[in-house]
């Protein structure tokens, strides 16, 4: 087993936050995850059973658990509770996870934290947030099911049945506006000195990034239809079957149109009253639209991927041949930017994953340590808080800690 490092290096443009999260899986905990990898110091609280469940699924684990600490900690014990605002002395941020209020009902609340450190950011996050219709507040909730609520499900899929966005897009989403709202609060305690308390709903995060089309039917009762592999709306927006697979294509541009309606033998419509010749967009709704896809789905299934990408380039139609694992990584534009990298797990095995991401040209993020065992740094992280062996070993005993290996 390799030794796995204790003292985070100095790195990253968030090099002095140091931040907390109690919660599982992948909204809060992929947001710190990709923070870590900007330079923050990050502490994993794991349940003293079970631990995180994303566990169970090995390679996201490692993926996404990289450059953190794991702790195992009871935080609703007397013990656990004193460890945690120890913890909590110097730290910028703290987030946990859970129906909305519980902590507070488990008698650990906001002012308990501010006591210890009045600057602190906490970020409650829930499904459904902390107050509202008591039933839905007290609901459980995953992305699965807070993506239905929000109205983001309803958009996706085919006419006949809406579908999931994988993999858990919703989670996705929220991860990266709780990064980008916690780090608002941070400058605002900075600014100030004074903490912030968020209130997160997850399905407000979503249907906060997905009102595009909400904004029709609220302004204007309009409901478009699931868009399948299509635009719900435009012409020459999607997904399309060429030769030797398929095809992304995102057809938009006045002149980008001209051409393409000339293309398929439609140019004659160009300039009447229904296409002006300053269209920049094609919609469903035009004339010719049902015989403009017909002719543009025949144009492109006669012809490769790779010829469509070279041919649509050229007349500046972003255009991409729907890509496999195998292509990306035999991609050379993904090879030269570095995007896939390898590092060394704590059993000493080789992982290979995405690098970190966005690039910082001057203050690049870096992978310093792979995921620990399941509390593995209970014990290091006590012992720099001021706790002696007695201390922990009578906390182990109270259940409010547990101490794994590294």
């Amino acid at each position: 087993m390799a030794a796995i490092p204790t003292e985070k290096p100095s790195f990253g443009v968030l090099d002095d936050v140091r931040i907390v999260f109690a919660a599982m899986e992948e909204a809060i905990p992929r947001a710190c995850n990709i923070m870590a990898d900007w330079g923050a110091d990050v502490i994993w609280l794991e349940n003293t059973g079970y631990g995180d469940t994303v566990r169970d699924a090995k390679n996201a684990a490692q993926a996404e658990r990289r450059n953190c600490r794991s702790v195992q900690l009871n935080q609703f014990t007397p013990g656990g509770k004193q460890v945690l605002l120890d913890m909590l002395k110097d730290t910028d941020i703290f987030f946990e996870s859970s129906k909305g209020g519980t902590w507070e009902r488990k008698g650990f609340t906001d002012e308990d934290m501010w006591a210890v450190n009045p600057k602190l950011v906490i970020v409650h996050c829930s499904g459904y947030g902390k107050f509202g219709d008591p039933d839905r507040v007290k609901r459980p909730a995953y992305d699965g099911t807070v993506g239905p609520y929000a109205g983001f499900t309803c958009q996706n899929g085919t006419p006949e049945q809406p579908m999931i966005t994988m993999p858990y897009s919703g989670d996705y989403i929220n991860s990266y506006l709780l990064i980008a709202a916690s780090l608002a609060a941070l400058r605002k305690a900075e600014r100030t000195g004074e903490g912030e308390s968020i209130d997160w709903a997850m399905y407000e995060g979503i249907m906060y990034m997905s009102q595009y089309y909400l904004v029709d039917y609220l302004n204007d009762g309009i409901k478009w239809p699931r868009a399948g592999a299509r635009n719900q709306n435009l012409c020459g927006i999607g997904v399309y079957e060429c030769a030797d697979g398929f095809i992304a294509l995102n057809l938009f541009g006045i002149r980008q149109n001209k051409w393409m309606l000339e293309t398929l033998g439609l140019g004659e419509a160009w300039g009447t009253p229904e296409l002006p010749d300053d269209t920049a967009s094609l919609w469903l709704s035009m004339p010719i639209a049902e015989e403009f896809e017909r002719r543009l789905e025949a144009w492109l299934k006669e012809r490769t991927k790779l010829e469509l990408e070279d041919i649509l380039a050229e007349q500046a139609i972003a255009a991409q041949s729907v890509y496999e694992f195998e292509d990306m990584v035999a991609d050379a534009h993904m090879a030269a930017r570095g995007n896939f990298v390898e590092w060394e797990t704590a059993d000493g095995e080789t992982f290979k994953g995405l690098s970190p991401m966005p690039r910082f040209e001057q203050t690049p993020g870096r992978i310093w340590r792979p995921m620990p065992a399941k509390g593995g740094d209970t014990a290091d992280v006590l012992s720099k808080l001021g706790y002696t062996e007695e201390q922990m070993a009578a906390l182990e005993e109270e259940g409010a800690i547990r101490r794994g290996e590294n």
